[in-house]
């Protein structure tokens, strides 16, 4: 995790250690909206496998972003071990950021999308009070707080969030954890990575 690792969380002040309660964030209106449209949501917090961290921005924009990406890589790295034992397909770690909007999402979630879709880890982005609707046409609550979400890979469901990626979809529906390093070869400042990111970005 070389790489990851110098990118920091400078820019980030951590508000709340993992919980499955969080009592910094109000978001208990929120889930139980949101668990009305996904079936794996219910599950995994009656069996208190879905975690809150919070985090509150308080640096200039790329700063934030090397923090949210780290957090992220934390987040990821602490799942991978729960994954193969029982209900871990269940397991998801929400990383919130206070004070955070789309933009400071936006790269970070997209190079950590790539890095760890190979070994079967999905992660979301949501921006506080972003509308969204479900593939029923149904409304989704606004998130009341911006946070990018990890959890393990559907492979049944998930090419559909992946449709504009489709080498990253074939690659999570492929997806095996051999407990490689997926930061391997990534450049070692935030700036750098980001760069190295552009190679991903969909050919127009």
């Amino acid at each position: 995790m070389e790489g990851a690792l110098r990118a920091g969380l400078g820019a980030l002040r951590l508000v709340e250690r993992s919980t499955t309660r969080p009592t910094t964030v109000n978001v208990a209106d929120y889930v139980a909206a949101v668990a009305e449209h996904c079936p794996w949501l219910a599950p995994s917090v009656g069996r208190e496998l879905t975690g809150w961290t919070v985090y509150e921005a308080v640096g200039e924009a790329e700063g934030v972003e090397a923090g949210v990406f780290h957090a992220g890589v934390q987040a990821a790295e602490w799942l991978r071990p729960l994954m193969p034992r029982p209900y871990g397909a269940l397991v998801c770690e929400n990383v919130v950021v206070l004070g955070a909007g789309q933009e400071a999402l936006e790269w970070p979630h997209w190079v950590l999308k790539h890095l760890y879709g190979p070994v079967g880890l999905m992660f979301g982005k949501f921006s506080a009070g972003e509308e969204r609707t479900d593939r029923y046409g149904r409304g989704i609550l606004a998130p009341p707080v911006s946070f990018l979400p990890v959890r393990a890979a559907v492979r049944s469901r998930d090419a559909r969030f992946l449709r504009r990626t489709p080498d990253l979809s074939a690659a999570v529906a492929a997806a095996v954890d051999d407990g490689r390093d997926v930061c391997e070869g990534l450049p070692r400042e935030w700036k750098e990575i980001k760069q190295w990111a552009h190679h991903l970005l969909p050919r127009r």
